[in-house]
């Protein structure tokens, strides 16, 4: 497209189904890594891909061309295929329905990094439900109890 142009930081996190704690170090950079090509693939550029034992965070400059919800779709959809063919986990691996999503402005991307990569650090005194609301009240969206994600604390 001809004079089009952006500059769009979006900001993604979505949970394991049942919040099971099945990301281990033993395939979570992996993981991170393939989440981090499948964002690649579908155009759009990765920042930092990380997160702990039951969620993701993804931080990407999102293409013009592609929404956030078919992005996150296919991301979940192929990342989830990836660790059930790779036999990573016992049973059934799947993703929430959902995810949250954040836009930050150029300027924040250095401060949105650090706290994505310091995943472990911070879930040491924080749980995941904590982190969660944090983000939807600092963002000021409007939210229904009932439709958040499985939270077993």
């Amino acid at each position: 497209m001809a004079n089009t142009y952006s500059q769009v930081s979006i900001h993604c996190v979505f949970a394991v189904q049942g919040r099971e704690n099945i990301i281990t170090p033993a395939f979570r950079d992996r993981l991170h890594a393939y989440m981090s090509a499948i964002l690649k693939g579908s155009g759009a550029y990765p920042l930092v891909v990380n997160g702990w034992s039951d969620h993701v965070h993804v931080f990407f400059e999102l293409p013009m061309n592609v929404t956030i919800a078919d992005l996150m779709r296919n991301l979940k959809a192929k990342s989830s295929k990836w660790v059930n063919d790779n036999r990573l986990v016992l049973g059934q691996f799947r993703w929430q329905e959902g995810y949250g999503a954040f836009s930050h402005s150029r300027s924040q991307r250095d401060e949105v990094i650090r706290y994505i990569m310091n995943q472990e650090k911070h879930h040491a005194g924080l749980t995941f439900r904590e982190e969660y609301l944090r983000l939807l009240e600092r963002f000021e969206v409007e939210y229904d109890e009932k439709y958040l994600f499985e939270f077993y604390d």
